[in-house]
């Protein structure tokens, strides 16, 4: 076995399949019993620890409303639905096809979008979906670079880059963390890029979309705003409307933020665009898609819809306080001046005092507080990313408020400035997360 996989990954690092291959070894042996009490038991134990045991300030993770989640398991997910609401190619689907139309209806009414590709699979097919609407391979678009949180689909290793697009930075303001408007339109004009994109994988302040529509219209430019991670504090209200500002598109995962199930949307106001979306999805892309996440979709839009506006609110508190507890612990925490550390849920922290973004977040999940690394328009840090980044809506969802973020601050600093062993933290934070186990923000 080891052996075997070995030989079927050899472009994976070595010490990475040291780690698959004694797992595999451990894991797979013995009879079809023996491997299902594994299973099981890994089940048991990651449910465990990620839902009863950690703080989770992953910035791109999530709890969903339990009765969202059953909807996954129920038998909905096991047959296609592949065609057409009133035209389905498979027969027996006049029940299902109606709970398109209400995940539909619910995500346009959330987002106040005419239009909604609800069949999806993740934020990542959304991005590739718009790219194949209004690209041809080789064409240019200017997408946010790593260090202003763009995602790696924006760029050559991700859908961008797979589907052929020639990939240019958006300028950057490094003092003010933000794009150079007239960078940027000097570079446009040059460039004429097909898209530009906005927003990605860190977002402290609202973006200048107005302006970077305008920019976007001098040179017949889509303007594409990437909301996997505000999609939920954009439907509560709290961050901004891009599309009201101008925005041609907006694509997001339904995970993070909106605390949906793993999938992903594109919206749009523009009847053209979605007429070009469509075929992508079907009969091209997506065709058949799972109607047991287009229920959990519809149930957590309902959330969205009756709890988005104190939800999204108490994330940006959590975050704002979280980021006057961390700096009171003298923790570097990123500020832009006279903006403060955030408008958002989101916050960044400089990771050179602690050795680079990954190798701090390592130390710190061993104490079961779960966060990563990002880039920031810092100088870099070798081999590791030079920021850290923080989301705080899962434990907004799990309850805890702007009066709890000092503990968590305390917490992180015991491991970071102190250097007190994780273990000792582990049993505070798994003393502290044992008060908060009923979630909030969901219906029923």
């Amino acid at each position: 076995m080891d052996a075997a996989i070995a030989a079927e990954k050899s472009w994976i690092p070595e010490s990475l399949r040291r780690v698959e291959a004694a797992a595999a070894a451990r894991l797979l042996p013995g009879s079809a019993d023996a491997i299902e009490t594994r299973l099981m038991g890994l089940i048991e134990a990651h449910e465990r620890h990620m839902d009863r045991e950690t703080l989770g300030l992953n910035a791109g993770t999530n709890v969903m409303n339990p009765r969202a989640a059953a909807l996954l398991a129920r038998s909905l997910g096991n047959r296609p639905s592949l065609g057409y609401v009133g035209d389905k190619y498979e027969m027996g689907m006049q029940f299902a096809e109606q709970i398109e139309v209400v995940a539909e209806g619910l995500v346009k009414r959330l987002f106040r979008a005419p239009f909604a590709e609800i069949r999806v699979g993740s934020g990542a097919l959304a991005n590739l979906y718009v790219f194949m609407a209004t690209c041809r391979p080789g064409d240019r678009i200017m997408a946010m670079p790593p260090e202003l949180g763009g995602h790696v689909t924006h760029h050559r290793a991700g859908a961008a880059g797979l589907y052929g697009l020639e990939i240019h930075p958006l300028p950057v303001d490094a003092a003010a963390t933000a794009i150079d408007l007239e960078r940027l339109r000097a570079d446009a004009k040059r460039l004429l890029p097909k898209v530009i994109t906005v927003a990605g994988s860190l977002c402290l302040f609202p973006y200048p979309v107005r302006e970077l529509r305008a920019i976007a219209d001098e040179i017949g430019a889509v303007l594409l705003y990437d909301a996997a991670h505000m999609a939920g504090i954009i439907a509560g209200g709290r961050f901004q409307a891009p599309l009201e500002e101008g925005a041609h598109v907006m694509t997001m995962s339904t995970y993070k933020a909106y605390g949906g199930p793993p999938s992903g949307l594109v919206l749009t106001a523009d009847a053209a665009l979605a007429a070009r979306l469509d075929p992508i999805a079907y009969p091209g892309l997506t065709a058949n898609f799972d109607l047991g996440k287009t229920a959990a979709l519809a149930l957590a839009t309902l959330d969205l819809l009756e709890h988005g506006p104190a939800y999204a609110g108490t994330c940006i508190a959590n975050a704002q306080a979280l980021g006057a507890a961390l700096a009171a612990e003298g923790l570097p925490v990123h500020a832009v001046p006279g903006r403060g550390h955030t408008a958002s849920h989101h916050l960044a922290l400089h990771a050179a005092p602690y050795g680079g973004g990954q190798a701090a977040s390592k130390t710190l999940a061993a104490a079961n507080i779960l966060l990563c690394g990002i880039g920031l328009p810092l100088p870099p840090v070798a081999g590791d990313l030079n920021g850290i980044r923080i989301g705080t809506q899962e434990v907004t969802r799990w309850g805890l408020e702007p009066a709890h973020m000092p503990d968590i601050a305390r917490l992180i600093a015991r491991v970071w400035r102190d250097g007190e062993d994780p273990a000792a933290v582990r049993r505070d934070v798994v003393a502290l997360r044992r008060g908060f186990q009923t979630m909030r923000y969901v219906r029923g």
